[in-house]
């Protein structure tokens, strides 16, 4: 996906291996709730678990983190701005992982953040995804299921049917599917709004796509990856898209300094 958006900064950061953009807010906060969600599923206690969450997002340094406007502030001002958006960070972490696990989905875990790579019949190159959890599936027990966590500021209006969830479903069925030579029947989306509903409707969404009524998904995504890599073969420049939101500006950058080609080096 980072390559379809931006071929420029998807070079940067998976070839040349600069990762020096920072991330949003929001960013930070869905890793820190990843990071309780991690320590949680593996056993440690909800407190512990939000204790460590929290810690991480203490960790990262503000030069890691994208503060918007606030860059623009006089220099004794951007510190007490940044310093009071931090806070705001930290409240709205505590508050959005205190409603994922006011009521944990429960599962019969196998694996928490399962980083794997898979060969698969047709595709020229090796995937690769990271799994928040693989589960047995209910029901079937020699089956697996793969789960997601999102922590999000309002609700996917697709639900199970956004291209970008059935795409990465796809790439966890594969490694997922390899890494332990067991069918996999569904990858669950658990949706957590960080921002409490003002109607008082619950804070969580549960999608699933089931794999076996995907079989239409799964050609479209093998024709994606096999001329997404035909595409990046014959590439000779790796352009910036400025209109991207997240990296545009400093793909920009990158395009007008030259640093563009195959054999250039950032």
């Amino acid at each position: 996906m980072s390559y379809l958006r931006n071929p420029l900064a998807w070079y940067k950061r998976y070839v040349e291996h600069v990762y020096d953009t920072p991330s949003s807010p929001a960013g930070i906060i869905g890793r820190a709730g990843h990071v309780a969600l991690q320590h949680f599923y593996s056993g440690i206690a909800k407190e512990g678990a939000i204790d460590l969450g929290l810690e991480y997002l203490r960790s990262v340094p503000d030069f890691e983190i994208n503060f918007g406007k606030l860059k623009s502030l006089p220099a004794g001002r951007q510190g007490a701005a940044q310093r009071r958006k931090r806070q705001l960070m930290g409240r709205e972490y505590l508050q959005a992982v205190a409603f994922y696990l006011e009521k944990p989905p429960r599962y019969d875990v196998l694996g928490v953040e399962v980083r794997a790579d898979a060969l698969v019949q047709g595709l020229p190159l090796p995937i690769r995804a990271v799994s928040d959890l693989v589960v047995r599936s209910k029901g079937e027990r020699d089956a697996l299921d793969v789960v997601d966590h999102k922590f999000v500021d309002s609700f996917s209006a697709l639900g199970a049917g956004k291209t970008l969830f059935v795409i990465q479903a796809i790439f966890n069925y594969y490694t997922v599917s390899q890494m332990y030579d067991r069918p996999v029947r569904r990858f669950i989306l658990q949706e957590c709004k960080k921002r409490k509903n003002a109607d008082g409707s619950p804070q969580m969404r549960k999608y699933v796509i089931n794999f076996d009524e995907r079989a239409e998904d799964f050609a479209l995504f093998h024709r994606l990856i096999k001329e997404t890599t035909a595409d990046l073969a014959k590439r000779q420049h790796f352009l910036p898209n400025p209109s991207d939101m997240f990296e545009g500006e400093n793909s920009f950058d990158i395009y007008r300094l030259g640093l563009t080609g195959k054999n250039h080096t950032l």
